[in-house]
């Protein structure tokens, strides 16, 4: 008992030591970010606060991205439109700053992201009201999709970060006993992301931590319909990266169209995309000319799926906030339902019921659940789809209010709508629609609902409910996609130790995660002497230059002796290796070639 004593007073020391270091809060400095200009003070004049009108059809490419917002058509301003050498001329300063940056110490990259964390913490309302006034997503939407994701990634990396990019060492093998064997992160170089529009603070902030974090320059594109916002993002990070005396240029955010985004993959050591499956081929496609890795995140038609034996009630909330989510504007959002034919009546009047409370509008306005949809015209692309569903049979059994909307509100926004009787002819089925439609299917067992969730040209994520989780996760398992939750909703983005992407239509690689963070470095793979300078390679005589004839009964030998089936086949060539070496040289093998 004596001998124990004095390790319990030890690990009780320590673990008080911990705690108290824990109560100590580190010295983290306080950044000013300019947001005069992008606060809506109410004094802003006619001149720089009209109505924006933007042309029917597709959007026009011009030198300027026109900003607005979506849910009152409020004027924000404009940026350029950079052209192919002003987007090379970014990623050049960004490549200088990163072989500075290169050689930081994960100690000033951890202050970078404590720095970030208390402006977020200390400044969630003005991150959630200009994410808000740029996509039209209600303030809890943006706190849920923007503040929690990136405070969660930040917490993470500060946790393990360093851990994951720290040399791995792995097992030698049997015939590498006196090396050792490792594998080295090494930044890549300059990133780029071109990223979407629905959260334009995460979606910054994501591909940026991590490639910050693991050594790396980024040049980050933004979407044309999230520039007011992406553009002042960008100097909360230009603010901490100065905080913590990086090299200027380390990080930046373009503006334009497609040719910007273009020149961008023609000019960086990696690319992550985030966007519809047809510009994430023409993205590959770009990078083919330069073989860089690419990520491509594209999109979703995630199955929601509620079996029989499940609390009705605390399922329809998640429900409705899993196609909801950030004011109909989903990412990894659910767009079809599948509910068990036992409760589906039940489910079907409760989510009506809920749907038909929601209420929508200008989420800056007043108490809305949900706001502007962000892109021109996406409503009636929402409206081809419903219309397409109910000519072959389905019905609209629920829609949400349009509170205070007049006669003469813009065109952007879309009623959250319940539909049933739908089938997979229907393209509300196959294709993401992005939007708040419920679509909500019938089915009678497993195996169906299985069938049903895999019949999808994308594979992104999918949720499963049921009061036997383990019959929840044999059906989740099943299911050919990249995130599963059980008894939940999309989770599996709140643990970013987890890598977030999908199969099929919805792309390819990881982001987030161990695998996110590694895919921003050179994975390298390092073998040297472990005992070094005593024991080194030595080539054996027998397979020397030139050979000698029983060079390879030798080689024979030696790969038995390594991998022979059982012991005594080894030992038996393990002698005759010995045997060969102590004999004295032979003479050079003179077999002809077959």
């Amino acid at each position: 008992m004596a001998f124990w004593w004095p390790l319990i007073v030890l690990a009780l020391a320590y673990a008080i030591c911990r705690l108290l270091l824990m109560l100590i809060p580190p010295n983290v400095p306080s950044i000013e970010v300019d947001a005069s200009d992008v606060l809506d003070d109410g004094s802003q004049t006619k001149e720089n606060s009209y109505i924006y009108i933007p042309r029917k059809g597709k959007l026009t490419q011009s030198d300027k991205v026109q900003c607005y917002e979506p849910a009152t058509m409020k004027y924000l301003g404009y940026f350029p439109a950079l052209t192919p050498d002003e987007v090379k001329e970014h990623v050049a300063q960004a490549r200088k700053a990163q072989k500075e940056w290169a050689k930081s110490t994960f100690r000033q990259r951890r202050q970078f992201l404590r720095v970030l964390l208390k402006y977020i913490i200390e400044h969630q309302e003005l991150i959630c009201e200009i994410s808000s006034r740029d996509t039209g997503k209600t303030m809890v939407d943006a706190s849920l999709g923007e503040i929690m994701t990136t405070c969660e990634k930040i917490t993470w990396l500060l946790s393990e970060g360093e851990k994951w990019l720290k040399p791995e060492y792995r097992s030698n093998g049997r015939s590498m006993l006196h090396k050792r064997a490792k594998v080295e992160f090494h930044p890549l170089g300059v990133i780029g992301a071109i990223v979407s529009w629905n959260y334009p603070f995460h979606n910054i902030f994501n591909p940026m931590l991590a490639a910050v974090f693991s050594g790396n320059g980024a040049v980050i594109k933004v979407s044309e319909h999230a520039s007011w916002s992406g553009c002042f993002y960008l100097r909360i990070i230009q603010a901490a990266l100065a905080a913590v005396g990086a090299p200027d240029n380390l990080v930046h955010v373009i503006t334009g169209f497609a040719e910007t985004g273009q020149a961008l993959v023609s000019s960086v050591d990696k690319i992550i995309f985030v966007g519809s499956p047809g510009v994430g081929r023409m993205i590959m496609e770009k990078a083919a000319e330069t073989l860089i890795p690419v990520t491509l995140e594209l999109g979703g038609k995630d199955a929601f799926i509620v079996c029989e034996d499940v609390d009705v009630n605390k399922v329809v909330q998640v429900a409705v906030r899993g196609a909801l989510q950030s004011s109909g504007q989903n990412c990894a959002g659910a767009e079809r339902f599948y509910v068990h034919r036992d409760i589906y009546p039940t489910f079907v009047a409760q989510i009506v019921k809920l749907i038909k409370s929601i209420s929508v509008g200008p989420p800056l306005a007043g108490r809305y659940d949900m706001g502007a949809i962000c892109m021109q015209e996406h409503a009636d692309k929402l409206q081809n789809l419903v219309n397409d569903a109910v000519e072959k049979g389905a019905e609209i059994i629920g829609r949400g209010s349009f509170g205070h909307l007049g006669e003469d509100a813009v065109d952007q926004f879309f009623p959250p709508t319940v539909i049933v009787n739908v089938n997979h002819t229907m393209k509300l089925m196959q294709e993401e629609a992005f939007g708040p439609i419920i679509p909500i299917m019938k089915f009678s067992s497993d195996e169906e609902v299985v069938k049903l969730a895999n019949d999808s040209n994308y594979g992104l994520g999918c949720a499963v409910f049921s009061g036997n989780q383990k019959r929840a996760i044999n059906i989740a398992s099943q299911i050919h996609c990249g995130v599963a939750a059980i008894n939940d909703f999309a989770s599996s983005y709140m643990c970013q130790s987890l890598p977030f992407g999908g199969v099929k239509h919805s792309g390819f690689g990881r982001f987030a995660g161990v695998e996110g963070l590694r895919a921003c470095c050179l994975v390298k793979s390092v073998v040297e002497d472990r005992w070094w300078p005593y024991i080194k390679t030595v080539i054996p005589k027998p397979i020397q230059y030139p050979v000698p004839e029983n060079g390879f009964e030798f080689q024979e030998s030696l790969v038995e002796t390594l991998y022979g089936m059982n012991v005594w086949d080894r030992l038996r060539a393990l002698i005759n290796v010995l045997k060969i070496l102590s004999e004295p040289n032979s003479a050079p093998s003179t077999m002809k070639r077959r």
